[in-house]
């Protein structure tokens, strides 16, 4: 079994990125949340408005935006590969979406070798 995450996006997910980059810049960054409060849900906020801390790691990057999980998170999912979508629905509560009638949802393939 592989312990290198990878994370993807699907064109939906792109296009909201997109979508976000234009209403708040370019600069923006995804956590993956593992908070009792949006679930496991992908967060995104602009770059500044949310401080990657030193058990954060970098999981990767989807349409050139840096996504960050936390380190014990990671450890857990460390054989995943993540697919992060766009969907439908309301965004998470301090996730720069969330308003925009679309919200952001890991999907995941454990990696098996």
């Amino acid at each position: 079994m592989t312990d290198t995450m990878t994370v993807t996006a699907t064109d939906a997910a792109l296009e909201l990125i997109a979508d976000l980059k234009c209403r708040f810049g370019v600069h923006l960054l995804f956590h993956q949340s593992g908070g009792c409060c949006d679930g496991s849900a992908p967060m995104c906020f602009q770059q500044g408005d949310y401080l990657v801390g030193d058990n954060d790691v970098l999981v990767g990057e989807i349409g050139d935006v840096p996504f960050y999980m936390n380190a014990d998170q990671y450890e857990r999912w460390k054989h995943t590969n993540l697919i992060v979508d766009a969907i439908d629905g309301i965004g998470g509560m301090f996730s720069l979406e969330n308003g925009s009638g679309r919200r952001f949802l890991t999907r995941s393939d454990v990696c098996l070798r």
